[in-house]
C-alpha cells in the first residue's frame, strides 16, 4: 500500500515512468531527484502520512526502499 502510493508520488513529482520506481532505485542517481526535489517529496509524505519526517533521517533516505521502511517504522 505505501510503497504504490510511494511510487505514484514519486513519478509525478519526478516525471518518470511508474516502472522504473523500484524498491532498489535511488531517489538522486536512478531516478534524477535534486534537493528541491527531495524536500518537495518530504513534504508531500508527511501531509499523507500526517508525520514529521526527522532532518536526521533525510540523509540516509537514499532508496525508494528507504523511504518506505521510515514511513512504515513512523507509522505502526
Amino acid at each position: 500500500m505505501i510503497f504504490e502510493e510511494l511510487t505514484s508520488m514519486i513519478a509525478n513529482q519526478l516525471k518518470v515512468a511508474t516502472e522504473t520506481v523500484t524498491r532498489e532505485a535511488r531517489l538522486v542517481e536512478d531516478l534524477g531527484a535534486d534537493s528541491a526535489n527531495v524536500m518537495v517529496l518530504i513534504m508531500d509524505i508527511e501531509d499523507r502520512y500526517n508525520m514529521q519526517v526527522e532532518d536526521s533521517a533525510i540523509t540516509s533516505l537514499k532508496t525508494v526502499g528507504d523511504v518506505v521502511d521510515y514511513i512504515q517504522s513512523q507509522i505502526e
